[in-house]
C-alpha cells in the first residue's frame, strides 16, 4: 500500500524488446518501453535478470553512469555485460555467461521504480525466456526476402529476415528510395518477433525501380553488423572501413 499523500502513477512497462521466446545464449541488449516519462538514476536497482529458481544472475548488465534513455525518456537501452558475451575475455572465462543455452530467465521490472512525477509505477512487469544457441554470424542480406507491392496503391512493402533484427535499428536505419534516389515517405514497423520489417508508404508507389538501403550499423539480437560478427574486433584484424557504410538492395515495383 502506498503511504498516505503519496502520488498514484498510471505508468506501466508496455513492452520489452526482443520480443521471442528463445533469444540467443550471447544476447546483447533489451530496450524497456513504458507509457510515461520515466526518471532517470539508481535504475539497475529495479532490475532484475533471475533463473528458473528464481535466483538473480549475478552482474549481468552493463551498468554505466550515462544511462541510455530516448529523448522522451520513455525507452531505455539495457545492455548485458559484453564481458559475459565475447569468448576468450575474463568476465565470461571466470563468471560464465549471464544466460545459458537451454535454460529459463525471467528479466523482471520492480514497481518502486518512479516515473518522471515521482510515483512508482502502476505494476511490476515480467518478461519470461529460454535462452537458445549464441549466434555469431554476420547479417547476410542475401538471405533477405522481398515481397514487392503493387503500382498505384499503398500497400506495404514486406521484408523478411531469417533470423530477428534489433528492433530499434530496424525502424532507424532501413530506408526505401525510388528512382530517383529520392527517399520514399512513409512508415515502418519490426513485426513477427522482429522477424519482418513491413514498409507503407505516406502516397502509392510508383511503378518502376527501387531501392531498400540499409545502413552498416544494423544488428541482430547478439549484435553481430552486415559481415561482420560482433566478436571479430577481439580476435581478427579488421582492416579500416567506413562506419557508416550504406548496403543497397533493388527491387521492382510493377
Amino acid at each position: 500500500m502506498l503511504p498516505r499523500g503519496a502520488a498514484v502513477s498510471n505508468t506501466v512497462v508496455t513492452q520489452i524488446y526482443p520480443t521471442s521466446n528463445v533469444l540467443p545464449e550471447n544476447l546483447l541488449k533489451f530496450y524497456i518501453h513504458f507509457s510515461a516519462p520515466m526518471n532517470r538514476g539508481h535504475i539497475y536497482e529495479h532490475i532484475h535478470l533471475r533463473n528458473s529458481a528464481g535466483k538473480d544472475v549475478a552482474s549481468p548488465f552493463l551498468e554505466i553512469d550515462e544511462e541510455l534513455w530516448n529523448p522522451e525518456m520513455t525507452r531505455l537501452t539495457l545492455f548485458i555485460d559484453p564481458g559475459r558475451i565475447k569468448r576468450g575475455v575474463t568476465p565470461l572465462e571466470e563468471i560464465g555467461p549471464a544466460l545459458e543455452q537451454g535454460k529459463q530467465f525471467t528479466l523482471t521490472i520492480s514497481r518502486a521504480w518512479t516515473d518522471s512525477n515521482g510515483a512508482p509505477l502502476k505494476e511490476g512487469f515480467s518478461r519470461h525466456f529460454e535462452a537458445g544457441p549464441p549466434d555469431r554470424s554476420p547479417i547476410d542480406l542475401s538471405a533477405w526476402k522481398i515481397q514487392p507491392p503493387a503500382a498505384g496503391a499503398r500497400t506495404p512493402l514486406v521484408i523478411t529476415f531469417p533470423r530477428p533484427l534489433d528492433h530499434a535499428l530496424a525502424q532507424r536505419v532501413i530506408h526505401v528510395s525510388n528512382s530517383d534516389g529520392r527517399q520514399v515517405a512513409g512508415e515502418c514497423a519490426p513485426e513477427d518477433h522482429e522477424r519482418l520489417w513491413r514498409f507503407t508508404p505516406a502516397s502509392s508507389w510508383h511503378r518502376g525501380s527501387h531501392t531498400v538501403l540499409v545502413q552498416s550499423t544494423l544488428e541482430d539480437l547478439a549484435g553481430n553488423n552486415i559481415g561482420k560478427p560482433f566478436e571479430v574486433d577481439l580476435f581478427e584484424k579488421v582492416e579500416a572501413r567506413l562506419d557508416h557504410a550504406t548496403f543497397r538492395i533493388s527491387f521492382e515495383v510493377p
